[in-house]
């Protein structure tokens, strides 16, 4: 493509994804001082129940698929990269600044879509990390910047344990804003970008991706119709008697177990092949929703939440590596941001229709569509291939 200097070397390019991760881990620094606390301050807060929790959430994820899939658009056509990774993050720190003076929860609409449209910086720095890399070195490379994303999240939850009882909700959604623009700052004065190569560019359409790639489109989609928000797993968890001060230690259970996996599953995925990883994803997310089905107990929860962290950090980083190699190499970016657009699209669905039958038959229902959702999708994947190295 040409938009990053690519191919001058291993130091330039190890150099390149350092950088990204660094930002990265700045910017979840500050996603997560507030995410441990946000299904309590949109339920008891500003009083929303699940159902409307289920919309907030599910629009964020609808919102992030469609601006992935417009940043990776433009991306590819006009070959420049690098705009939209700091643009993404300034609009992330900027949403956190409106949520701390919300106070009712529809005033949250607003800032959840300025929250969300900050994921325009994925699809393009995605394709920038794929283009810097090899089939030996790809699933590695997504999973340490998974793991930087993840790194941050653990200290943002460490720093919302700390300070939560101390600041209150507003002034630590005001924190939060902070690290976002120092993710911003460093890819803005140390990522080099080159001017892009002149030529005709051509619209990816469906008859530029093969039918390995649709099939995987497909089967992606239903596994995301079945993979709620973890807001259900920290209110499931509140339900059952967990103290409200211990909530954001699960979360940190959870972003702390896919930390430790991500670099080791990329790994992984580099040498035993993308499906395999995919696959133990899948059965890992199939025994989270059994425990929260049968199993009740306290310790039974913190499994559930090490195991929700595990599916994590094996499917992000490893579906984005085989993504951009099921992809036609010149709509990388393109192709990661449709693949994230209907991903997303299938969130607002999962996570409303979840909510309503949370609130309507009972909290299990959710858990025993979703196995059945995860079933189709692991059945469907036997049938993808890989390509070969």
């Amino acid at each position: 493509m040409g938009e990053i200097k690519q191919n001058t070397g291993t130091k330039e390019n190890k150099k390149t994804v350092r950088i990204f991760a660094a930002a990265s881990f700045f910017n979840d620094l500050g996603s997560d001082i507030i995410y441990p606390v946000w299904p309590l301050f949109v339920t008891t807060v500003l009083g929303a129940n699940m159902a409307v929790l289920g919309f907030l959430d599910g629009l964020g994820e609808a919102l992030v698929s469609v601006s992935q899939a417009v940043s990776g658009y433009i991306s590819d056509r006009i070959k420049k990269r690098k705009v939209f990774v700091w643009t993404g993050y300034l609009l992330g720190s900027a949403s956190r600044v409106g949520y701390a003076f919300s106070s009712v929860w529809q005033s949250l609409i607003p800032f959840r879509i300025l929250d969300r449209a900050g994921k325009i910086r994925s699809a393009p720095r995605d394709a920038i990390i794929a283009d810097i890399s090899t089939a030996g070195n790809r699933g590695a490379n997504f999973g340490f910047l998974r793991a930087a994303d993840n790194l941050g999240a653990v200290c943002g939850i460490v720093i919302c344990l700390l300070l939560f009882n101390l600041i209150g909700y507003k002034n630590l959604f005001l924190l939060a804003a902070a690290p976002s623009a120092v993710g911003a700052l460093l890819v803005i004065f140390l990522i080099k970008e080159k001017k892009g190569e002149k030529g005709i560019y051509k619209r990816l359409t469906l008859r530029d991706i093969d039918g390995n790639f649709k099939l995987f489109l497909l089967l992606s989609s239903f596994f995301a119709l079945g993979s709620f928000s973890y807001s259900f797993l920290l209110i499931y968890a509140k339900t059952l008697g967990f103290r409200t001060v211990f909530i954001p230690a699960l979360y940190l259970v959870q972003t702390a177990a896919a930390f430790l996996v991500s670099i080791p599953f990329g790994r992984l995925s580099d040498k035993i092949g993308r499906k395999k990883v995919i696959l133990i994803s899948f059965f890992l997310w199939g025994f989270v929703c059994l425990n929260c089905i049968f199993l009740k107990a306290y310790w039974t929860i913190f499994l559930a939440f090490v195991l929700y962290g595990a599916h994590k950090g094996a499917i992000e980083p490893v579906q984005k590596a085989f993504v951009s190699e099921l992809a036609p190499e010149r709509y990388r970016a393109g192709s990661l941001g449709a693949f994230q657009m209907v991903i997303g699209l299938c969130a607002l669905p999962a996570s409303l229709f979840a909510g309503l039958l949370w609130d309507r038959i009972g909290m299990e229902v959710p858990f025993y569509l979703s196995l059945i959702l995860t079933a189709i999708a692991t059945v469907m994947l036997f049938f993808v291939k890989e390509k070969r190295k």
